[in-house]
């Protein structure tokens, strides 16, 4: 079992390439797991929460699995149609548009790409944001 905050290799291994394309964006260390920046605002942070010390978590965990989540951020009119339906989206306990996504055998990693793109779009200066296009699907 790793300590709380590490995040399994192939996870960051899908993750990487998402987020350094996009332009002037970087990773860094956080105060648990990475984070994916563009200047100083985080767009995608991604972690193994706690659940025992965080509970909001504990109902996101399956049996005999480590529980890995990413938060981004999602235009506000979006919020509701993304996290409606629960798993594997939920909104964040903070921020108005956070959410909280569930990573494991059953992420969409096309749809998870749109959406850290759209997380950089609403992080990023509007000049950066308006170079972004969408990135062809990843298999």
């Amino acid at each position: 079992m790793s300590s709380p905050g590490d995040v399994p290799p192939e996870i960051l291994n899908r993750l990487r390439p998402i987020c350094r394309q996009l332009p002037e964006s970087y990773e860094e260390p956080a105060w648990i797991g990475v984070r994916w920046r563009i200047r100083t605002r985080t767009f995608a942070h991604v972690y193994t929460p706690d659940a025992e010390r965080s509970p909001v978590y504990a109902p996101l965990v399956a049996a005999g699995q480590e529980l890995v989540v990413m938060t981004f951020r999602v235009p506000v009119d979006d919020l509701l149609g993304l996290t409606a339906d629960g798993f594997p989206f939920r909104r964040a306990d903070w921020g108005h548009n956070v959410v909280v996504a569930v990573l494991g055998d059953h992420t969409d990693w096309s749809e998870l790409t749109e959406l850290i793109t759209d997380s950089y779009r609403e992080m990023a200066p509007k000049f950066l944001a308006a170079r972004v296009t969408l990135p062809p699907p990843i298999s």
